[in-house]
């Protein structure tokens, strides 16, 4: 058995990736864990936060774990909202707020190409592993579906005809950037068994 903490304070996340485990992998939140100050994400890069966030677990707690870090980046707005994908409307702003402001900048291009990008650093007995998960798509004109969190309400896959917001979780984990980082992971960690 494996013990991991997961190095955020988002329990959808919690939840979305605690579905994608093995039964060998025993997953611990920060709650569990007993922290509950947000770790801050000071850095430019998305590799950055994610390596910044387990690095401070790992030095704080003496545990193994693994934090992610996540970005939309759209191509008509030069890769934005990337890094701030979770503070592009402000630091006191929400899920709505920040995809209103997308839909506003957004308002008179034609071209909508994005991609979901996940960066996962694992730190494990004393070593720094990154995963990598990208899923391309487009931004549609408005919200649609109410599932997940976060832009899934008006990104939409390759090939795939509804948002992230109007799949099940299942369905999500088919094609999402988490899904694809977090299984590279868990190959990773099934073969260290």
């Amino acid at each position: 058995m494996i013990k991991l903490v997961f190095a955020t304070s988002n329990q959808n996340k919690v939840i979305e990736i605690d579905n994608l485990l093995p039964e060998t992998i025993q997953l611990s939140s920060l709650k569990e864990l007993g922290h509950k100050k947000e770790i801050l994400e000071t850095s430019k890069t998305i590799e950055g936060n994610a390596i910044q966030k387990a690095n401070f677990i790992t030095d704080n707690y003496t545990v193994n774990c693994f934090a992610d870090d996540t970005g939309l980046e759209i191509n008509a707005l030069k890769g934005e909202p990337g890094v701030r994908s979770a503070r592009y409307a402000g630091e006191d702003k929400d899920d709505l707020e920040n995809i209103k402001l997308v839909l506003k900048k957004l308002e008179t291009e034609t071209k909508r190409g994005a991609q979901f990008k996940t960066v996962i650093a694992l730190n494990l007995d004393g070593e720094q592993h990154l995963f990598f998960g990208v899923v391309k798509g487009t931004i549609r004109n408005q919200r649609n579906g109410s599932n997940g969190f976060g832009y899934d309400p008006i990104f939409e896959p390759e090939n795939c005809g509804k948002t992230f917001g109007e799949m099940t979780l299942d369905e999500k984990n088919k094609y999402s950037h988490r899904a694809r980082a977090f299984n590279k992971m868990i190959r990773f960690l099934n073969s260290k068994k």
